[in-house]
């Protein structure tokens, strides 16, 4: 699972240690995934008997099992959320919670890696001192689940990233810094299927069944992204690859003569490129933290203190 390090302009405690906080993640994921996953093959996860009576009465009742699994799901989330206003401790506690026991090791990943995602935006927003509010639209962006829970712990992830420059707030394409190099990345996605025209213009155009339409050329914003990454690079002295790719998960892109320094990633070929990020077995790089550090540097950032933080560096004799 990638390490969010950076999401749009809230705060981040990677800012404040860009070497505690990576290895400090992957040792609390493997920590409570080897604990729940014990559990689970121990016969140890189970709903309380309360729990398990009324789940009985819900299935053989008008309501059934769908809609029992739908409510423990619903409950689940507003408890997270609930969870999200709190004020906490930075003492990276994560418990993942589990309402019922999954049938396969799989069911159980997925279900720990949700409960992850969640504790994730939440440590990945806020400081022991500071908080930023997350928007509710990024519990539920795919594109942000796609890249935090299908790539090792070793790659870190800016996600619409806010870069000051000049007094000037500039946003940046999606950032994911691994071991070897940093891919900046423009994600493409409409229907099923829908196929994307490439062209050097300004424009282009987007097919889907019978209807058609045009995007901002997309390669502009990869320009303008591995422009300023690479003067930050070369401010401090970093010597680390820099790709730029096109990506669509469900579609195709046209683009036969592409030019050179771009990758087109689209549904024919998305699964051998992921595949190989994933077999990326190496450990954390001083270039790559070294990148990301140079890179974070030059982020907005918009929060608020912690409210008990605030007290007590009031002055007593206000």
């Amino acid at each position: 699972m990638a390490q969010l390090i950076k999401l749009q302009d809230y705060v981040s405690r990677y800012e404040k240690d860009m070497i505690r906080y990576p290895s400090q993640y992957v040792r609390l994921k493997k920590q409570q995934w080897t604990k729940i996953r014990q559990q689970w093959e121990d016969g140890g996860i189970f709903l309380n008997e309360e729990e398990i009576e009324r789940f009985k009465e819900e299935v053989e009742g008008k309501e059934g099992l769908l809609k029992r699994f739908k409510k423990i799901l619903v409950k689940q989330q507003k408890e997270t959320e609930a969870e999200m206003e709190e004020e906490e401790t930075d003492d990276l506690s994560f418990e993942p919670s589990v309402y019922y026991k999954p049938e396969t090791l799989d069911d159980l990943k997925h279900l720990y890696l949700d409960q992850l995602l969640q504790f994730q935006l939440k440590w990945a927003s806020s400081t022991l001192t500071e908080k930023s509010y997350v928007d509710p639209k990024y519990y539920r962006d795919d594109h942000l689940k796609f890249f935090l829970q299908r790539f090792p712990d070793t790659f870190l992830l800016m996600y619409e990233p806010i870069l000051l420059l000049k007094k000037a707030p500039v946003e940046l394409e999606i950032l994911l810094f691994t071991p070897t190099g940093l891919w900046c990345i423009s994600m493409l996605e409409e229907g099923e299927g829908t196929v994307f025209v490439g062209t050097t213009e300004r424009f282009w155009k987007v097919k889907q069944g019978e209807s058609e339409h045009t995007l901002l050329n997309p390669l502009i914003s990869l320009d303008r992204t591995a422009s300023i990454i690479q003067q930050i690079f070369d401010k401090n002295e970093v010597d680390f690859a820099i790709h730029k790719a096109v990506i669509t998960r469900n579609g195709y892109v046209d683009f036969p003569d592409i030019p050179y320094g771009y990758k087109i990633i689209d549904k024919r070929n998305i699964e051998k490129w992921h595949q190989h990020q994933r077999n990326m077995s190496s450990p954390f790089k001083h270039m790559q933290m070294k990148a990301a550090r140079s890179v974070i540097d030059y982020t907005q950032t918009t929060s608020v203190g912690r409210m008990q933080w605030s007290e007590e560096m009031q002055d007593p004799e206000e």
